[in-house]
């Protein structure tokens, strides 16, 4: 069966975007088990409705966060605990959004490329199990409204594809 993305009703913002995204990827992964196949459509449905330079999951395993699906450029393979955005966003349990990667203490330029980020964790049981990163190939390409949608997307990911 072939999965289609509708952004026929989304409008010229994200939120109206994320709006109409959000039934859609709930649609996508509801009957789906296989972590991995969520996880993939999820980040080419991001890429897909966005145009984001970089999306992807890095998953939580033995005490790294290793690399999952992605779209975009080559990446890091493994971040530790504290380290860059990702890894401060794990450490810390909550969401990064960062206007300048390279005014972020300890980034980690997996593409010189990559100009701002958000970098939202994966909750199950009050510990996180994975994040969500996005990256721009523009400065402060990123707001509230992008972190608050894709927390409610991570919240979504987590009773679906994580539980």
């Amino acid at each position: 069966m072939a999965e289609q993305l509708d952004l026929s009703n989304a409008g010229n913002d994200r939120e109206s975007t994320y709006q109409s995204l959000m039934p859609q990827v709930e649609a996508l992964i509801s009957d789906e088990s296989d972590l991995v196949a969520n996880l993939a459509n999820v980040t080419a449905v991001l890429k897909q409705a966005f145009q984001f330079f970089w999306v992807g999951f890095y998953l939580v395993k033995d005490e790294e966060l290793v690399l999952g699906p992605f779209q975009g450029t080559l990446a890091c393979t493994r971040i530790d605990l504290g380290k860059g955005v990702c890894g401060t966003a794990w450490a810390e349990k909550q969401s990064q959004l960062v206007p300048d990667v390279d005014a972020f203490p300890g980034h980690i330029a997996c593409s010189s490329e990559s100009r701002s980020e958000v970098v939202v964790p994966i909750m199950l049981g009050g510990e996180v199990v994975a994040v969500l990163d996005v990256d721009s190939d523009q400065l402060d390409d990123f707001s509230q409204v992008d972190v608050t949608w894709l927390e409610q997307l991570a919240a979504l990911m987590a009773r679906q594809c994580f539980s």
